[in-house]
């Protein structure tokens, strides 16, 4: 499977509770903290409800 890496650039401060949560199981939650995970459906759907606060590459 290809491997996105996905890194925090906004603060999770001001956003919604199920954001928030989101964030924390891709297992983020400070700006600037980078994790890498398998590409899924699941991840995919994940990534589009906080795509304002991540930068997402290959």
């Amino acid at each position: 499977m290809a491997k996105v890496r996905i890194t925090q650039v906004r603060s999770q401060i001001g956003q919604s509770r199920p954001h928030r949560g989101t964030l924390r199981a891709l297992g983020l939650g400070k700006i600037g903290r980078t994790v890498e995970h398998d590409e899924s459906p699941v991840l995919a759907g994940m990534l589009r409800k906080v795509r304002h606060l991540v930068k997402i590459e290959q």
